[in-house]
């Protein structure tokens, strides 16, 4: 089958991917999904008894999107704290296993690992599905926090692109004002993704909220992509970005480029996603990975979308390898 000059493209910035070397500073999370059969109705209350099955611990948030930046075949180091507990070592034995540099996670006997366990049940022989989430949260980072931020400097000086991953647990904020120093020193692409505060990291590369997000931090409905698009607009001139690559679920994503037309691009796969869980940490990774492999953002942006199609047909926190990466490209274009 002839390849297109775009699948040529986009398959030679793949190519690249080993050669890079990415920082993701921010809050790791250990996602666990707790499985089992509901066996009857309790006699104590009219809910459902479960028999417990299986537990599953997998990198949730930053070590998400380091653990996907590895399974893309980048070399990853990350920055992060987690407590000196059982969800705590179980996601460093994960994301060794992943081949993360986990030098950079300070390990703390006064901090909670945070840690979001999602209980999945059904039937016999039927699909589980998810019927409540647990968090368990800790924001009080103290000592930690002073030997992570000192790590900083020394993680981020070979790096070819940092990513800060904002959980609202305390991580990135604190960091903020050293990367932003170091990537305008060293011209070191800086990426966000701030699941509630993405108004407090400017002066940056470029973030991947989606698009409900934008609606949030603006304070405003928005109906159409022409709205989409000035809104999108609005807030990438207000964050100082060069570029702002929104998500959209089914609709696919929007790229808005400093001087450049709106790039609206179609969602890739079914439209009906299995599951949306860490979606946004598989995004940043390929959009990030991209750009530091001399992708211009047009083209970043359209690795990120392959990677995003791919992952929400993936059940519970999931990951994205090179080779999916590759064949999706070209059975996309081959079928387009």
């Amino acid at each position: 089958m002839e390849r297109t000059l775009l699948q040529e493209r986009l398959l030679s910035i793949v190519k690249r991917f080993p050669q890079r070397r990415v920082v993701v500073i921010g809050d790791a999370i250990a996602d666990q999904f707790v499985y089992g059969g509901i066996s009857r109705v309790s006699r104590e209350a009219p809910v459902f008894i479960i028999r417990h099955e299986h537990t599953e611990t997998v990198p949730g948030g930053a070590a998400n999107c380091a653990a996907n930046l590895a399974d893309l075949g980048a070399r990853v180091s990350l920055l992060a704290i987690t407590g000196d507990d059982e969800p705590g070592k179980a996601l460093r034995a994960k994301l060794e296993e992943a081949k993360v540099d986990c030098d950079g996670i300070i390990c703390s006997p006064d901090v909670r690992t945070t840690t979001k366990v999602r209980i999945l049940a059904g039937q016999s022989h039927s699909t589980r599905q998810q019927v409540v989430r647990i968090d368990y949260e800790d924001q009080l980072l103290g000592d930690a926090m002073t030997r992570l931020s000192e790590l900083v400097a020394e993680k981020t000086r070979d790096a070819d692109a940092i990513i800060l991953s904002d959980y609202n647990y305390g991580v990135a904020a604190e960091v903020l004002q050293s990367v932003r120093s170091i990537a305008k020193q060293h011209k070191i692409p800086t990426l966000v993704d701030s699941r509630f505060g993405l108004l407090n990291f400017s002066g940056l590369t470029s973030a991947t909220p989606n698009e409900a997000e934008v609606e949030q931090l603006l304070g405003i409905p928005i109906d159409t992509d022409e709205q989409l698009a000035l809104s999108g607009e609005q807030l990438r001139e207000r964050l100082g970005y060069r570029a702002l690559l929104i998500t959209r679920g089914g609709q696919g994503m929007t790229l808005l480029e400093e001087g450049v037309s709106p790039l609206n691009l179609p969602a890739v796969g079914s439209h009906e996603p299995v599951d949306v869980t860490g979606a946004g940490d598989t995004v940043i990774a390929a959009y990030t990975l991209a750009l530091c492999s001399d992708a211009s953002f047009p083209d970043a942006a359209r690795l990120a979308n392959f990677a995003g199609g791919l992952v929400v047909m993936k059940r519970g926190t999931a990951s994205v390898s090179v080779v999916e990466l590759e064949h999706s490209v070209l059975h996309w274009e081959a079928n387009k």
